[in-house]
């Protein structure tokens, strides 16, 4: 199993591997690599010791943790001893986070295991790594693991960050450290294709690029190569073409062989081998090549070789909550239903057959404890073991015992899959804002034959244009989307506007790919300050709605007119309403709604409290205009009936075992839904129901929907629906069959299948 330390020095490649492949290209004309300016690798002195660090331990998030140390082969622990928030600052930092929140002393996070590498620390704040602190010498500490020390850093992450691989890899003897690799297009046709799938492997060595001699080159070798770059295969190539341009222009060749199983997530972990006895190696040998197979979703054409090598049929996997491609909780179909996979034993190797089964590359990161929100329905498989080399995770070993049935969604095994570099994020930029997450968008386009830099039509632009600008940077989750930018001048020369009518569906990997007006641009108010915006958030919530609560609640009322005069303004009741008199009754279908937020942050509404309106009716605050909307449909999807909820107090009405409430309506309160909390809307409150008065009997579709209007950012919109099948004779009804949209295949959706394992889990 590969170490969280090899999954750490994966991340830090990531991005420097996959815009190699772009370095010889250059950059489009007005484009300014972004890293330049956000981020700069720190340079160590040479006596500093070279650490590595993560945060680990139990019940955590994933940016706070015990503090590890990776040091001469092994993990360890920090003591609690002088340790300060200055040094609780250089650790975020040294992690890619902006800063520290907190820190905790004896081992809140759980007691570590191994030797403790740093006591007394002490840190001024300003240096660029935890081994740069005052302390006892590494090593040296007469402290034990219930002293191990623990921080909270922010949720943000340094713009650019990059992690560096600081430690080398010893074998036989041999000093050997990967500075950086890339694929190299050779051939003209393989040179102008977006992303590169063919070319040399080039290792840099010493500043300068060079080759790998193809001696001992093993089909396992690629297939790590191409899983590094994003790409699920290889392929074979034309190896003539190659050795005749070998031959008009002699190779450099890098002086070590690589030896790798298949299974490694990077080639620094594979076998690096002999040095070679000289560079002028024989006439028969040449430079490695490798041509691997794009995913469905990256390839230009459809692509034979994907096809033969990777599933077509009905996805059997799928990815759910995560801000970016190929990244998500990991979700499996199984008798028609959609369910997890439990933490226990998740490693790199499971996560990487995830990874290339739906056309990514290898794992960068085997994600645990639910990080990436929890998941419905049930838990399918648990305790998975796999050889790496599996066409799907299905196939893979796994256990489902009477030990297993424990596991809960604060368990949810998710990945995070290399994908391949597009170059996407070289053609839009944030402008004007106060920190890199924000600012006006820009976007580079072609204009009179010339590459320019424009504005985004304001109109219309919402949360779903928002959340495919974050994606597309990197930045993750939109967390607001803005139509006027007053406060961001962004560049002077980009004012005009490129782009208008700008419609996404959300699932986009590029701005460019949402349907727009083209060339035929329509924006009235223009480009300037009125120009699109956005706000990036690496976190964000996501509501669920129990679907047992509104099954086992649901209930007819007859209430008289004249009681509900409040509902009649809010516009709560059906068309015929306005002509009722006040001495007569308005059949109602009541149910309670149970909210739960199994996200990453917290759900607030979009308006700030200072524009809540007060309504003198009820005597409470309007937060949002429309919070759900509640439906009752034929069975072939016509709407007889509706109603909405104006969400007048958003609060937390109950919360999972150690998690503290923050929101109420009391007071003039602040609103939301914690994270880990729900908010109850009782049946026996104004508007929560479906003014039924004027439906005939018959059976019907129930329809749910939660932030119908997609005003406030989620994590995952498929989760925000409920369906139950309904019977009403007139005189009572019955709700039954209720489940969440999506929790089913698409075939077994359509018939409502009966549903016992989709309950909402309490961490």
């Amino acid at each position: 199993m590969l170490t969280l330390w090899s999954v750490s020095v994966l991340l830090l490649c990531t991005w420097r591997f996959s815009y190699a492949q772009y370095e010889h290209l250059g950059f489009l004309p007005g484009y300014q690599d972004p890293a330049q300016d956000l981020y700069t690798i720190p340079e160590l002195p040479k006596d500093t010791p070279r650490i590595q660090l993560r945060l680990a331990g139990e019940k955590r998030k994933h940016n706070e943790g015990r503090v590890e140390v990776f040091y001469e082969g092994e993990w360890g622990t920090v003591c609690d001893d002088d340790f300060t928030i200055h040094a609780a600052q250089v650790v975020c930092r040294e992690l890619g986070y902006l800063e520290a929140v907190s820190w905790f002393p004896s081992s809140k996070y759980g007691k570590g295991e191994g030797r403790i590498w740093f006591d007394n620390v002490r840190c001024t704040g300003n240096e660029r790594s935890l081994a740069q602190c005052e302390s006892n010498g590494i090593g040296v500490s007469d402290c034990k693991h219930s002293e191990d020390v623990g921080v909270v850093c922010s949720d943000k992450r340094i713009p650019g960050f990059k992690f560096v691989n600081t430690l080398t890899n010893n074998i036989n003897s041999l000093n050997i450290q990967v500075e950086d690799v890339r694929i190299r297009p050779i051939l003209s046709t393989y040179r102008k294709r977006i992303p590169v799938t063919e070319g040399y492997v080039e290792v840099k060595d010493g500043g300068n690029w060079k080759q790998i001699c193809d001696d001992e080159w093993t089909q396992m070798n690629s297939r790590v190569i191409c899983g590094m770059f994003g790409f699920p295969g290889d392929k074979r190539y034309n190896t003539r073409v190659y050795k005749m341009f070998a031959r008009r222009r002699k190779p450099t060749y890098w002086d070590y062989s690589i030896n790798c199983t298949g299974n490694e997530a990077h080639l620094s972990s594979c076998k690096l081998g002999h040095m070679l006895a000289t560079n002028s190696t024989s006439e028969q040998s040449s430079p490695v090549v490798v041509s691997c197979i794009p995913g469905r979703a990256f390839a230009p054409t459809p692509m034979a070789g994907y096809k033969k090598a990777f599933r077509q049929e009905q996805p059997l996997v799928r990815l759910r909550g995560g801000a970016v491609l190929g990244e998500g909780r990991v979700e499996v179909l199984k008798n028609g239903e959609w369910g997890t996979i439990c933490d226990d034993s998740w490693n790199l190797i499971a996560a990487t057959v995830v990874c290339r089964e739906l056309g990514f590359g290898s794992a960068k990161e085997a994600i645990s404890g639910g990080q990436l929100g929890q998941g419905m329905g049930p838990v399918h498989m648990n305790e998975v073991k796999c050889s790496g080399f599996e066409k799907s995770v299905t196939e893979c070993p796994f256990s489902m015992d009477k030990d297993s049935e424990g596991c809960s969604h604060e368990e949810d095994a998710g990945v995070r899959c290399n994908v391949p570099a597009m170059g996407f994020q070289q053609r839009l930029r944030l402008s004007g804002g106060r920190n890199p997450f924000e600012g006006r968008v820009e976007v580079l386009m072609e204009h009179n034959g010339s590459m320019v830099w424009g504005t985004v039509c304001g109109e219309g632009w919402g949360t779903m244009e928002a959340m495919v600008v974050c994606r597309q940077l990197g930045l993750g989750f939109a967390s607001q989307a803005f139509q006027e930018t007053w406060n961001w001048p962004g560049a002077v020369n980009a004012d005009s506007v490129v782009m208008s009518g700008v419609r996404c569906a959300g699932t986009e990997m590029s701005l460019s790919h949402c349907l727009h007006h083209g060339q035929y641009l329509s924006c009235p108010k223009g480009g300037g300050r009125f120009a699109a915006g956005v706000s990036c958030s690496e976190t964000a919530p996501d509501l669920v709605l129990n679907p047992q609560v509104v099954q086992q609640t649901t209930y007819i009322e007859d209430r008289p007119m004249f009681m509900l005069r409040c509902a009649y303004e809010e516009n709560c009741l059906g068309s015929t309403s306005s002509s009722t008199p006040a001495n007569s009754y308005r059949r109602l279908l009541r149910f309670t709604s149970q909210i739960h937020n199994n996200g990453q942050s917290d759900f607030r509404p979009k308006a700030s409290r200072e524009s809540w309106v007060w309504h003198d009716c009820h005597s409470h605050y309007h937060s949002m205009e429309v919070f759900t909307h509640y439906d009752l449909l034929s069975n072939n999807g016509t709407k007889v009936a509706e109603g909405h909820k104006a969400s007048f107090c958003l609060e937390d009405s109950e919360c999972d075992e150690g998690i503290e409430k923050r929101y109420e309506c009391a007071n003039f309160g602040e609103q939301g839904i914690t994270l880990g909390c729900w908010d109850t809307y009782r049946h026996d409150i104004d508007c929560q129901w479906v003014d039924i008065t004027d439906v005939k009997p018959g059976d019907y579709i129930f329809q749910i929907v939660i932030n119908p209007n997609y005003e406030v950012a989620e994590s995952d919109y498929t989760n925000n629906i409920v369906k139950c099948r309904c019977r009403y004779d007139g005189h009572r009804i019955w709700m039954y069959n209720c489940h969440i949209g999506g929790s089913f295949s698409a075939a077994t959706e359509d018939t409502f299948p009966g549903l016992i394992n989709n309950k909402v889990i309490h961490r």
